[in-house]
């Protein structure tokens, strides 16, 4: 009986399929993770909003800009 190549193919059989699968299974994991951190994460604009400091200075000497 022979197998039939659906995804990969190569010298080591339906153990190509296997690799190519569990590669692809590792980065969706991987990407899971990422994505439930990033969610959970604090956001740089709350951290700005809890320091107290002001964007707008008087000094003119001043040569920090914002950047949106």
């Amino acid at each position: 009986m022979q197998y039939q190549v659906i995804l990969a193919h190569g010298a080591l059989g339906i153990w190509d399929e296997v690799i190519f699968l569990s590669i692809g299974a590792i980065f969706l994991v991987m990407m899971g993770i990422s994505w439930v951190r990033s969610r959970n994460s604090v956001l740089d604009e709350e951290i700005e909003a809890d320091d107290g400091h002001s964007t707008n200075t008087t000094d003119p000497s001043d040569e920090r800009f914002r950047l949106e």
